[in-house]
């Protein structure tokens, strides 16, 4: 599947200079899916100097000729709805309904930044002196490197190409190889729209290599990562060296909070939205589940009842819900937290294990626990998978304390019908995005990132193009005859 692609450099797909692949496999199957290429350094360099120079065309083509391709590229991606949904099933795992609505987020983003491309506004301020003027504009910050992980991987490209686009920059885009396939069908999107060569680059191959590589370079003044906490951390030391200006989107541990005052049914329902979606392999995923001690026996059995009529299996099939855990690595990781939490004293009231009759495949059902505790790991290591802690408490003040103590700080959900108590609650917690009564968090037209170890920056709305831009002022004198 992946022979019509490769390294897409100066505006060409073609192999490695070295010929070296890697092996993609299906996580619902274990099966390959196919070879894709593997860059070395050779293919490195090339893409540098690619797009070297296609930031020297793109920066200086009309904001509203590239409004007019980012726009193309979003109506591409909505006519190439089922390619890029079955890549998604193939390489991810996760069912094909989910797989669709990503990729109409991705092109939401992209129509979203096509207009952002037209709204980069300077301002002229006045002088202290008479016959002087400050003009102060934006200008493309150069080009990028865009550090793509595996769990929605044409949603997350999207974000980072089409503001590095809007914003006049050439993008080199590194996708995990876990999901090559899946961004280099977009990429091949972003090519058919127009997009000049050397504009857009991929490298696909060994992330570490790659990405290494890249920040090392001179030429790359700008990089955006999704990722682990720890991955940023190693990105960010690298890009001090070349002093690049970086966004970072790491991981969360999103608090779900849930007051005596709402309707446990439709709570239930917005909570498996949010949690399952992906199979819980979503950075805002809520991870801690606290809810009013009068509504816990309520909402625990709804949550039981409604999550053990999750069909789980191949993404495939239309009836799935829930797809594999998307690698053995993720897999092992989930069983070991399990254990870990059951020893240290948690109850597991469903799942807890592998399904029944799945010889092949990374699945895992999803799992609840009752008898957590504040200090277990669990509450602490970011459960990227399908486990659902609850635990309880007794008033507000309490529970945005206990809430805001962690070191991440992405996203937070609240349920309640008093308006007031929302209002405080979203503006007292400790993260990013607050999701207030919806499961709903990340959208095209909002500013999304977070706060403490979770990173900085924001990606989507209209703030997100600011970090692809430097800020000049020219103080201009006005000399009259």
């Amino acid at each position: 599947m992946y022979e019509k692609f490769g390294q897409f450099i100066d505006g060409k797909w073609q192999k490695s200079s070295s010929g070296e692949t890697y092996e993609v496999l299906n996580p619902a199957t274990e099966e390959i899916i196919g070879k894709a290429s593997k860059a070395d350094n050779k293919d490195i360099e090339l893409a540098l100097k690619s797009a070297e120079k296609g930031l020297e065309i793109w920066k200086n083509t009309s904001p509203w000729e590239r409004a007019k391709i980012i726009r193309k590229i979003s109506e591409l991606i909505r006519k190439n709805v089922d390619i890029l949904s079955k890549w998604l099933t193939l390489e991810v795992g996760k069912p094909l309904t989910e797989g669709a609505g990503e990729v109409g987020g991705a092109a939401d983003i992209f129509e979203w930044n096509s207009e952002e491309t037209k709204r980069i506004y300077g301002e002229t301020l006045q002088s202290r002196f008479p016959n002087t003027r400050i003009h102060v504009y934006y200008q493309p910050v150069g080009v990028v490197a865009a550090l793509v992980p595996w769990n929605f991987p044409i949603i997350l490209a999207s974000r980072k190409i089409s503001t590095a686009l809007a914003a006049g920059c050439s993008v080199i885009v590194k996708p995990d190889v876990i999901t090559p396939g899946s961004v280099m069908q977009l990429v091949e999107i972003c090519k058919e729209a127009g997009v000049p060569p050397g504009v857009i680059n991929l490298l696909s191959g060994d992330p570490a290599y790659i990405s290494d590589k890249l920040l090392s370079s001179d030429i790359i003044k700008k990089v955006s990562i999704t990722g682990s906490t720890r991955v940023g951390k190693l990105i960010l030391k690298k890009a001090a060296d070349k002093v690049q200006r970086v966004t970072m989107e790491l991981s969360g541990h999103s608090p779900f909070i849930v007051f005596d005052d709402v309707d446990i049914d439709k709570v239930t329902d917005m909570a498996i939205t949010a949690k399952f979606r992906n199979n819980g392999q979503v950075c805002i995923s809520p991870g801690r589940f606290y809810i009013h001690e009068s509504k816990k026996t309520d909402f625990t059995k709804l949550m039981l009842e409604k999550t053990k009529k999750l069909k789980i299996g191949n993404g495939m099939d239309k009836e799935t819900i829930l797809g594999p855990l998307t690698t053995k690595k993720r897999l092992e990781e989930i069983e070991s937290l399990v254990e870990t939490t059951k020893k240290e004293g948690a109850n597991v009231l469903c799942g807890g294990k592998r399904p029944a009759g799945f010889n092949k495949g990374y699945f895992y059902e999803p799992t609840i626990f009752d008898n957590v505790k504040d200090n277990y790991t669990i509450m602490k290591q970011e459960p990227f998978g399908p486990l659902v802690p609850i635990l309880t408490f007794k008033n507000f003040d309490e529970i945005v304390e206990r809430a805001n103590n962690n070191e991440l700080g992405l996203a937070s959900y609240i349920y309640t019908n008093d308006m007031k108590k929302a209002n405080k609650a979203s503006e007292l917690m400790e993260s990013g995005t607050v999701a207030v009564n919806t499961p709903v968090v990340a959208v095209a037209e909002a500013p999304f990132g977070g706060i403490k170890q979770t990173g900085y920056g924001r990606e989507g709305g209209s703030m997100a193009i600011k970090d692809y831009l430097n800020v000049k002022y020219t103080h201009l004198g006005v000399h009259y005859e």
